[in-house]
């Protein structure tokens, strides 16, 4: 089987469509906060449980979606997700109460997470079949610009939605793009082996290690609690955070078949580094999502629609870089780049006021469109690179969830800064967060000279 036959447009389109899933809902529901609690009959702030609830979700699933690949098949995970995610937009497009939505945004980010780290753990397998040796970069790419890059594309297209044909929308658009990834699917990914050896309830339980699950969904959940309740921290939430946190390491290095190998983390610790390098990045980058798009419809009377244009030029641009930097398999130039990219960006955000043009806002957008292109690209073909193949699914999720607690962290400062008005001042209270946080982004790329100049050197 040669690269081609291995890789094509069969193959890999029903991966692309079913990844883009999750990064534009991400970002997709934010224009239909205010007319959601409208139609629901609840204040404005309490929607916010529309976003962390699909961020919790995805944070908890991502990870354990992939552990379900490696044990039970990469294409039964896969399609079994995108069933979900139809559930999701069905719940979402019929509700008519914030529970209901809540719900439905909870099935989307649960369905939607199980299909990235299976379609990673789908490109490995087929690589090996095919008796590649390096990354196929350009299939990586691919999957990387759908499941990341297109993050900021969920802003205008919730706006045109929403202004066109109504919130809901912003639930049913999800049906035809989540039933189009299955058909594809089941016509064209190959059929899973079957599954090794019988399963009992018990077995099943040691074999997908449910209580490393818990733990880590609890963890996460809490410290979800603690972030999102800021600027009035939750402190109980914190500890039982750090006390599920230091449980959850205990068992995993006793457990048989862990659910994050911690064994391997701690004996490879370029692969704890990547997970962190793309945690800083997204922090940065959804700060700017958030945050710049906050202060343009408040502080300078931008719509919600054109304020999502705004961000077009950064995703575009972000897309456009992944590609050619995934086909060379390079690392360590594109992580500089994203560094001093980043870094560059927020301190253009520092210097922003009301009277600043909007051809620099663009800008600053722009340099943040290369850090984003930039560290999906690199930190994604390092992880495949890093990865044990068996333990690739677990790996993948992990990098999203890394990059999923950099979101959730954003949001935290955004409250932070802005928590009783947004305006000039409090932006910049947030860009001097951002350029702290870039500098250490800085700082992790180059002091590490483990970094290779690109995959398989």
């Amino acid at each position: 089987m040669t690269r081609d036959s291995a890789f094509s447009w069969r193959f890999v389109t029903p991966l692309f469509t079913g990844s883009a899933i999750n990064a534009v809902n991400t970002s997709l529901i934010a224009t239909a906060l205010v007319p959601v609690a409208a139609a629901v009959h609840v204040p404005v702030g309490r929607t916010a449980v529309l976003v962390s609830a699909l961020y919790l979700a995805g944070a908890i699933a991502q990870p354990t979606g992939g552990k379900l690949a490696e044990e039970f098949g990469a294409r039964r995970v896969f399609l079994t997700g995108l069933l979900i995610v139809l559930a999701g937009g069905i719940v979402g497009g019929t509700g008519r109460s914030l529970t209901a939505l809540v719900v439905a945004r909870t099935l989307i980010g649960v369905g939607s997470s199980a299909v990235y780290p299976s379609a990673m753990l789908l490109i490995r397998r087929r690589a090996e079949t095919a008796g590649l040796t390096a990354p196929p970069g350009g299939v990586l790419g691919g999957l990387m610009i759908a499941g990341a890059a297109t993050a900021a594309l969920g802003l205008p297209i919730g706006g045109i939605l929403v202004d066109a044909w109504g919130w809901r929308t912003t639930f049913l658009v999800n049906l035809p793009v989540a039933l189009a990834a299955l058909v594809m699917g089941l016509l064209w990914i190959p059929a899973d082996p079957p599954v090794e050896g019988p399963v009992t309830p018990k077995q099943l339980a040691a074999r997908i290690d449910v209580v490393g699950i818990a733990g880590f969904g609890g963890a996460t959940a809490a410290l979800l609690v603690f972030l999102t309740g800021l600027p009035n921290p939750d402190w109980i939430a914190l500890g039982l955070a750090v006390l599920l946190g230091g449980g959850l390491m205990w068992w995993e290095l006793r457990a048989s078949r862990p659910f994050i190998d911690m064994r391997l983390l701690r004996a490879d610790p370029a692969l704890t580094r990547t997970y962190l390098r793309f945690a800083v990045a997204s922090l940065c980058v959804y700060t700017v999502l958030y945050g710049l798009t906050q202060w343009m419809q408040a502080e300078r009377g931008v719509s919600s629609r054109a304020a999502g244009l705004l961000l077009l030029p950064m995703s575009a641009l972000s897309a456009l870089l992944v590609r050619p930097i995934s086909r060379r398999n390079l690392i360590r130039v594109p992580l500089v780049v994203s560094a001093l990219s980043c870094l560059a960006g927020s301190v253009g955000v520092l210097l922003l006021t009301e009277s600043t043009p909007i051809i620099w806002v663009v800008g600053i957008t722009l340099a943040f469109g290369i850090t984003l292109g930039t560290t999906v690209s690199a930190n994604q073909t390092t992880l495949y690179a890093q990865a044990p193949p068996s333990q690739l699914g677990t790996a993948s999720g992990l990098l999203r969830t890394s990059g999923f607690l950099g979101s959730i962290a954003s949001t935290a400062l955004i409250s932070l800064a802005s928590h009783t008005t947004v305006n000039d001042g409090r932006l910049h209270v947030l860009a001097l967060i951002m350029v702290v946080t870039a500098v250490l982004g800085v700082v992790l790329v180059v002091t590490d000279r483990g970094i290779p100049a690109r995959a398989g050197t």
